[in-house]
């Protein structure tokens, strides 16, 4: 009997043995990745302004990828000028390495900039000089990178080519054409001292130059190009170009005749008109690092209905809302806060203070004159551009 127990507990140790085995076999085995595509719907034409540099070009969305498996998937944004994806560069010690990658994430979004698909215009040969060989109108081309873990298995959609169009330089008889910023260096601008790792950028509206700026008493220059000391305009060119300039301005009287600032250090907002032809110092603007967001909700906007329970939140960059929202034919209205319906912002609300609304956006007519929506119901990218006042779908 004693012989017959230990060889009982023998059989079950053993067979406890090889379950562990089979326990320590069973893996997770990950295939290339299925159903990654762009759903994006690209536009025929990318027109490009460099003044527009923080605006949005496009946001890019696709599908999720999957590889089989239980696991978080991670995805990049990757950029090309040359079709086969030959001149793409994965080592992010080369200074050009941002330009081409333009950013990882684990949801199925990624916005990009104006500036950065400018950047790859660049890289392409593109320019907006309608006097040099240069084209201004070619392609570049993007894909998407699905992984897991630490790229231990990776794949790619379909490489999506866009057309890309930069526009070109009028030439208004002005000191400066058609808008791009300008830029300040110089020991005078603290922010910025005597080099390009730091320049003080002035944004145009519609030839009107304007920044917040720290202010010393030294001096400073303006250029037209950044990075470029050739391009610079001194105090004796405005001048000559008949410009009032701010009496705390003056000819630094260096071997540059450099600008000078003579008055009390701080921040000013610093204003050069190319219309009126001023140069002035006034406060400084309030200063954002970015705007709130605003919230859309009515039965047109199918996700949120005439609730606070499921608002479409559109963020913003720059004064640019934007968002994805799904629209059916009826009735929707902006709200600059999220459950207050006081907040509204209605159709004659936009049309009344200028901007040019997309035709399929119409007054609603209804007790509150809400926006309505009269297109082909689906998913869209709706924007509200508060700079240059457009209201857009795509």
């Amino acid at each position: 009997m004693k012989n017959i127990k230990i060889l009982t507990l023998l059989i079950i140790a053993l067979i406890g043995f090889n379950s562990c085995n089979d326990d320590d076999e069973l893996v997770f085995t990950a295939s290339e990745a299925e159903g990654l595509v762009f759903n994006t719907t690209f536009l025929n034409n990318y027109v490009l302004n460099s003044s527009l540099n923080s605006n949005l070009a496009e946001r890019f969305t696709w599908s999720n990828a999957d590889f089989d498996v239980p696991t978080e998937v991670s995805y990049s944004l990757e950029a090309a000028t040359m079709a086969d994806f030959s001149d793409y560069i994965d080592d992010d010690n080369n200074e050009d390495y941002a330009k081409y990658n333009l950013g990882t994430t684990t949801n199925n979004e990624l916005p990009v900039t104006i500036k950065q698909m400018l950047d790859l215009a660049a890289l392409a040969g593109l320019d907006n000089d309608p006097d040099s060989d240069e084209p201004n109108i070619g392609q570049l081309y993007f894909r998407i990178k699905a992984f897991i873990g630490q790229g231990s298995l990776e794949s790619y959609s379909a490489i999506q080519t866009l057309n890309i169009e930069l526009q070109e330089i009028v030439n208004t008889g002005g000191p400066i054409p058609n808008c791009p910023s300008i830029w300040v260096v110089g020991a005078g601008a603290v922010d910025a001292g005597w080099g390009w790792d730091t320049p003080v950028e002035f944004l145009c509206f519609d030839d009107v130059y304007i920044t917040n700026i720290n202010l010393v008493n030294d001096a400073f220059r303006f250029f037209l190009t950044e990075g470029d000391w050739g391009s610079g305009q001194n105090y004796p060119y405005y001048v000559s170009e008949g410009y009032t300039i701010d009496p705390d301005l003056v000819d630094a009287m260096d071997g540059d005749n450099n600008f000078s600032f003579t008055g009390t250090p701080g921040k000013y907002l610093m204003t050069v008109d190319t219309v009126n032809k001023t140069i002035t110092l006034d406060i400084p603007q309030a200063e954002e690092s970015n705007c709130d967001s605003v919230w859309v909700v009515g039965a047109g906007a199918e996700d949120a209905g005439w609730g606070w329970d499921t608002p479409v939140e559109f963020t913003c960059t720059d004064g640019y809302y934007g968002a994805s929202i799904n629209l059916v034919n009826d009735a929707f209205r902006f709200f600059l806060t999220e459950g207050d319906w006081g907040s509204g912002q209605n159709y004659p609300f936009y049309s009344g203070d200028g901007y040019t609304i997309h035709p399929d956006l119409v007054d609603a007519m209804d007790g509150d004159n809400n926006f309505s929506f009269t297109g082909t119901p689906g998913n869209y990218y709706l924007s509200v551009d508060t700079v240059n006042k457009i209201i857009d779908l795509r």
